[in-house]
């Protein structure tokens, strides 16, 4: 069911279905809460699944400035709003960037952290330069013609090609999203620090997914931050790019549930 809680005077809302132990479901850059759809439909039967639209997308306001920390906040009312104290928490993307936020000023409400095709490490210039252009590019084009030129390439290219209609669908949802929440969220990952201390530091297990066709988080970057926690979780997919959650969603269905149930019941 669709809830909705004060989030520092705006309107954030988030979906939330199934009992038990809560999982926490952040989506990433052009998404909203829609992206999890087959892991919250996987999920909802064993977990308390949690899923919000970040704020500027879907049913949330957006929230002025944004950026990670702030978006941690707002994951943390989610949690309050729900009377929860801690959950497991999993990012993709740009979600990721929230979820490690939320770690660092959260520690005691992180039952398990998961980096679902996402990284601790900052942009590069060359990456912030690239964030720079596509902002232009919205602003001179708007959304729908950026959204059309870049993520089809989120994808593996054999499932770009095979499920057409699947990409377009996902495109489809992207181009809903204002372009303020777009720009906002690019200026928010430029903005973003090194968090890679905090995957060094963490005391609970790490979820890793990694696609080694991914173009947003290459795979030597992965690689060189699933080291850093005590305890890991590492699971890396040929042929699949940076939307895995789609592109091979039974198998990282069934890698959550079996993290969570870790986290929750096996330590």
């Amino acid at each position: 069911m669709w809830k909705t809680f004060d989030n520092g005077g705006q309107e954030g809302a988030y979906w939330t279905e199934g009992q038990g132990d809560a999982v926490l479901l952040l989506h990433g850059f052009a998404e909203d809460h829609s992206v999890w759809e087959h892991q919250t439909a996987y999920l909802r039967a064993h977990y308390r699944v949690i899923v919000p639209d970040l704020p500027g997308t879907g049913r949330s306001n957006i929230t002025s400035p944004l950026s990670m920390e702030s978006m941690a906040t707002f994951a943390w009312r989610v949690l309050q709003a729900e009377g929860l104290a801690s959950a497991v928490v999993i990012g993709h993307s740009m979600g990721g960037y929230v979820a490690l936020a939320f770690a660092e000023a959260y520690p005691d409400a992180v039952e398990g952290l998961g980096l679902f095709s996402s990284t601790a490490r900052p942009d590069t210039e060359e990456k912030r330069e690239g964030r720079r252009k596509s902002i232009r590019i919205m602003q001179q084009y708007g959304v729908e013609s950026f959204v059309k030129q870049l993520l089809p390439n989120m994808f593996a290219a054999g499932f770009r090609n095979t499920q057409a209609a699947r990409v377009e669908n996902y495109m489809e949802q992207a181009v809903k999203i204002p372009l303020a929440t777009m720009i906002g969220y690019y200026e928010a990952m430029i903005a973003r620090p090194d968090r890679t201390a905090v995957l060094s530091s963490i005391r609970k297990p790490v979820f890793f997914f990694v696609g080694k066709e991914d173009q947003a988080v290459p795979l030597e970057n992965s690689m060189s931050q699933v080291v850093l926690p005590s305890t890991a979780s590492i699971h890396i997919f040929d042929h699949v790019g940076h939307m895995g959650m789609l592109e091979v969603f039974e198998e990282s269905s069934l890698l959550l549930h079996q993290f969570i149930t870790f986290c929750q019941h096996g330590q």
